[in-house]
């Protein structure tokens, strides 16, 4: 009896302290690598095919740790990618602030599954077959009760904490770092239309999410990763599972290719321009981001009237938009910053200009290319220094 009763308390494998930490983390490792490869990866943006065989392990395994249903993760995914940084955006920091969506994203998640017309609308192509009608839509919770029992045979009362931790980590990560500080803080290699930030260079921790302006550049590619720096452990588990035949992958990121030599636009520069217009507007941005420093300095020096706060929005954020995307107060501010500065009008003028050779679908290729031609001669006969030589750059796109 008292053999029983000490099991009872202290479950059936003993570990030193350090162990539980290694169990805890191990098993919650096993929850973003299913969240990272299978519901976002495969369902939500079908980056890349799953063998029935890990498909249904990660399913069952999200089951037991986290409860969610997978028509309802990938809907909300993709309508976030859909309406990224409106008011239908279920969980932008931009429009909910940062601290909401870091403490309360699993809430504004709860919001958006009870919308029947968000899961019809973008919860296409998740799994209908009879575990998902019997089991695991409607008995949801029943996973992760399991899970708590489990926890608590195998390590007694300590396993009720790794339990915590393992219902805790996902709402966290992915709820609330990943859709909040992954829209505010960090760095950009990609000048996409929304505020997506990549965390950190290196996806361990989240298995490869932290990179998420590499994501909403190209969201159904299968690597996040795309700088020589950048390490992505979620695609390093998804060519160990192509090696064993357990995956294929569908979409990746094109390369970007430069060709030395050009000198003139063509179909080839075109083609290459609008493929990776974001990297275009990065190297753009990065391009006449000191010249627009400096012309914002000598603006603030011989006009008091801008405050500090104006010329940091104009410089960080306004600048790099597009005119659609500033609020009617902050374009009026705008505009009365650029009839200061000839040169800061021309850099503005010609980015907004550069953003429109993609998406004028009216116009043929070949004017297309006359359009790019233009652009790049005007570029180079404007006088500013950062502009010319980002214009010999963008020829040699290929």
């Amino acid at each position: 009896m008292s053999y029983f009763y000490e099991h009872f308390l202290t479950g059936l494998i003993d570990l030193p302290w350090w162990g539980y930490i290694v169990v805890a983390l191990v098993l919650t490792h096993i929850t973003i690598a299913s969240v990272t490869i299978f519901l976002h990866r495969h369902q939500s943006h079908r980056g890349l095919e799953l063998h029935p065989i890990p498909s249904h392990f990660f399913r069952f395994w999200l089951w037991l740790t986290t409860g969610m249903r997978t028509k309802e993760w990938a809907a909300i995914h993709r309508k976030h990618h859909a309406k990224v940084e409106t008011e239908d955006d279920p969980h932008s920091p931009q429009i909910y602030g940062l601290r909401k969506v870091l403490w309360e994203g699993t809430e504004l998640y709860k919001k958006e599954s009870y919308n029947r017309e968000t899961l019809e609308k973008y919860g296409y192509g998740t799994p209908d077959d009879w575990l998902e009608k019997n089991l695991y839509h409607p008995h949801n919770s029943l996973g992760i009760g399991i899970m708590a029992v489990i926890d608590f045979v195998l390590f007694g009362f300590i396993g009720l904490t790794i339990w915590a931790v393992q219902m805790i980590w996902i709402p966290f990560f992915a709820a609330g770092v990943i859709n909040g500080v992954g829209h505010y803080w960090g760095y950009r290699s990609f000048a996409c239309a929304d505020a997506s930030k990549n965390i950190v260079p290196w996806g361990i921790l989240i298995g490869g999410e932290e990179l998420h302006n590499n994501h909403h550049a190209y969201a159904s590619s299968a690597r996040l990763s795309n700088k020589w720096f950048e390490f992505d452990l979620g695609w390093m588990y998804i060519r160990i599972l192509e090696f064993l035949g357990f995956a294929q992958v569908k979409k990746l990121a094109p390369k970007i290719r430069f060709n030395l030599n050009k000198a003139q636009c063509d179909l080839e520069t075109l083609q290459a321009v609008i493929t990776h217009r974001y990297d275009v507007l990065a190297k753009f941005a990065k391009s006449v981001k000191q010249t627009c420093a400096e012309e914002l300095r000598e603006i603030k020096a011989r006009a008091a009237q801008f405050d500090r706060q104006t010329l940091k929005n104009i410089k960080k954020r306004w600048l790099q938009l597009d005119t659609k995307h500033l609020k009617a107060q902050e374009r009026a501010k705008l505009d009365e910053v650029l009839s200061r500065s000839r040169v800061l009008e021309t850099i503005y003028s010609m980015r907004q200009e550069l953003t429109s050779l993609w998406q004028r679908s009216t116009a043929s290729k070949e004017q297309l290319v006359r359009q790019l031609e233009d652009w790049c001669h005007r570029a180079e006969e404007s006088g500013i220094a950062s502009l010319q030589e980002f214009s010999r750059k963008l020829r040699r796109y290929a």
